[in-house]
């Protein structure tokens, strides 16, 4: 089984209940077992700012299922949720992003492991570091401590612990 980290973010229609939602979207799938979830942060937004902050937060699972495979079941489950993707970086009821799939680095015109601006967001970067900790290298960029240092800029904060 491969051990996986995916991204969950949502900042309208009740951010909370939707990561709930998705949090159990994903531990009742029947190709995965859900392991771990970090706190819920929250984060403004990255992109246009006349938006609601972002509740964001990690959760590890364990797969057979291959990467591409899984991000067609990350996409189906935001389709199922309502998602409706507007603008780039907009808002959104939920974003499900594969970020770590083991030590794998894969370049596709469909996927890219790492997530290709994980190492750039604290709003990914703290949550792996509350599940793996600072000294866990993120493949091809170094440690996720290190990675953090770099974008101590950004606003975020704890807001709870995951709402399972």
């Amino acid at each position: 089984m491969s051990s996986i980290f995916v991204g969950i973010g949502s900042n309208i229609e009740e951010p909370m209940g939707q990561l709930a939602i998705a949090y159990r979207y994903l531990r009742d799938h029947t190709l995965m077992q859900t392991l771990a979830a970090s706190s819920v942060y929250l984060s403004s937004p990255q992109g246009p700012d006349d938006q609601p902050d972002f509740y964001n937060a990690v959760v590890r699972i364990h797969s057979i299922v291959q990467p591409m495979a899984l991000l067609k079941i990350l996409q189906e489950i935001e389709s199922q949720m309502g998602r409706v993707r507007t603008r780039r970086w907009g808002e959104r009821c939920i974003d499900l992003d594969l970020l770590l799939f083991d030590d794998l680095i894969m370049h596709s015109d469909k996927l890219d492991i790492p997530h290709p601006r994980a190492h750039e967001r604290r709003f990914v970067l703290d949550p792996l570091i509350e599940l793996l900790g600072e000294a866990h290298a993120l493949p091809g960029k170094g440690p996720l401590g290190q990675l953090r240092s770099r974008c101590s800029e950004q606003a975020i904060r704890v807001l709870c612990e995951f709402p399972e």
